[in-house]
């Protein structure tokens, strides 16, 4: 242990980690930026600087994709077995796990999020992740097909599929899980056999960085990961538009996602995108109210709201409107705001200046249109990025707060009456990621559940993950499945083989 924050001592190995300048990892060297550039990462809950990283460019995601190509053609990372790859990821998760404690604190200090749920979230999650993916490694199989040839009567064929990895894989991950994500990403890529040029969010590289480590650690050969930190608008575009990448994954907003798309069309590359949600989380008058109440909170204040998936839209049967209005608005009073690294905090400062500014903009916007808070409805504090957990009533349909991604500890409280109403209503969004359902009856869950053009809906649950379990989203939340064999798909490209008999 070495330096003491916040009511927490900092691993030795954390307090040393940001102390240095980070480089990239290209071709399994640690390496400056073409341009000798770097830029600073902030920590959110003090807004002063905690750590320099190397700036990524053109030049350098052109290497790192030079890299990767050369050990997905000609290196030793397709010449080993499918066992052999799936003990290698399963050794990864062994040094992640081992180093916790480590990455829980990187985890808290880069984003913001309390120290107490990186250790029981994200990091475990993680390691499930590369776990589940180790396992696949040795099960992704083709299949064997008995054709009828027309016009070749008589002649014997066997026919088969084989499913191969696509190729090099540019992967760019957002900043509200920066660990988890890029296990989410990393574990069927390489799962699959593809090589992968990874940026991290240019407000949260340090996990990704460090993962990189372990990479090299576990005897992951050189080029197979390559970790390029940068900005959007510079080295995620240009991993996006580069014509030797097979394929991009993509996680963020629904905005960049289409640029995404804009950049990958000069080769027609493979894309998968999770974006964007809106997602309605519902409660019917029948339902266990304290259960529901707890739920609805936990649906949007979990990680300070930066979830895409945030049961930000609650609708709420009208006879029992008031009773869970406040009662959420009373679980949002007693949060407990401030630094992750406090062992009492509830809920940390938003990742960002600019992600807390736009938070109270909406709120600004909400207000402009009608709107009024039960609870919160502005920053916390004068200093870090915190923003109050907020419950919205007055709200209709065609409110920018209802309708578009807030990404910030703010619901939309809307009472109905008739269940077809809701579902018309609770479908009316541009998103599709996810949603809730809250209810005594099973059979009225699963029915609904139907009628909800959502990737993942959850009945008396919320927040509820595993590695097995597809996730991805309807409309303009996304393409494409993360996590679950689903993931696989992303990475693997079909051959058909026919030969006469």
């Amino acid at each position: 242990m070495a330096t003491t924050m916040s009511g927490i001592q900092l691993e030795s190995s954390v307090t040393s980690f940001v102390a240095k300048t980070r480089k990239m990892l290209i071709n399994g060297k640690w390496s400056d930026a073409a341009s000798g550039k770097t830029f600073d990462t902030f920590n959110p809950a003090t807004g002063e600087v905690l750590a320099r990283v190397a700036e990524g460019d053109r030049e350098d995601i052109d290497r790192a994709v030079k890299a990767a190509r050369a050990a997905f053609d000609s290196g030793p990372w397709s010449r080993l077995t499918s066992s052999e790859r799936g003990r290698m990821i399963w050794k990864l998760a062994d040094l992640l796990e081992k180093h916790t404690e480590e990455f829980a604190q990187l985890e808290s200090l880069d984003n913001g999020k309390p120290l107490t749920v990186a250790r029981a979230a994200d990091v475990p999650l993680a390691v499930d992740l590369f776990r589940y993916m180790a396992g696949w490694a040795t099960k992704i199989e083709g299949t064997t097909i008995p054709i009828s040839v027309a016009y070749t009567p008589g002649a014997k064929y066997l026919a088969y599929t084989l499913r191969e990895p696509v190729g090099v894989v540019g992967q760019i991950i957002p900043w509200n899980f920066p660990l988890l994500m890029a296990a989410w990403k990393l574990g069927p890529a390489l799962a699959a056999g593809c090589t992968v040029v990874m940026k991290p969010a240019e407000q949260t590289p340090l996990s990704c960085l460090r993962l990189g480590e372990l990479f090299q650690e576990a005897g992951f050969p050189d080029g197979v990961v390559n970790i390029v930190p940068g900005f959007g608008e510079t080295a995620g575009a240009a991993l996006a538009g580069h014509p030797d990448v097979d394929k991009i994954a993509f996680t963020g907003s629904t905005e960049v996602g289409r640029l995404i798309l804009q950049a990958a069309a000069g080769n027609l590359k493979k894309v998968s995108l999770e974006l964007g949600g809106k997602s309605p989380n519902v409660v019917l008058g029948d339902v266990d109210v304290d259960a529901a109440i707890a739920g609805a909170a936990s649906a949007i204040f979990f990680n300070h709201g930066q979830c895409c998936c945030a049961g930000s839209r609650l609708y709420v049967d009208s006879k029992i409107f008031d009773q869970v209005v406040a009662g959420v608005s009373d679980h949002a009073s007693k949060i407990k705001i401030g630094s992750g690294l406090e062992p009492s905090t509830d809920m940390g400062p938003l990742v960002s200046a600019e992600q807390m500014n736009r938070v109270c903009s909406y709120l600004e916007s909400g207000f402009a249109e009608g709107a009024k808070a039960t609870v919160g409805g502005s920053r916390h504090g004068d200093k870090g990025y915190f923003v109050k957990p907020t419950v919205l009533v007055n709200t209709h349909d065609k409110m920018k707060v209802v309708q578009e991604e807030i990404f910030g500890p703010v619901v939309t409280a809307i009472p109905f009456s008739d269940t077809d109403e809701l579902i018309a209503k609770a479908n009316d969004s541009a998103y599709g990621l996810a949603a809730g359902i809250w209810t005594r009856d099973i059979k009225k869950g699963h029915r609904i559940a139907s009628q909800l053009r959502a990737g993942t809906v959850w009945i008396n649950c919320y927040n509820i993950f595993d590695a097995a379990l597809p996730f991805g989203g309807y409309k303009q939340s996304g393409w494409g499945r993360e996590m679950g064999h689903d993931a696989l798909e992303l990475y693997t490209e079909v051959k058909a083989v026919c030969s006469a008999l």
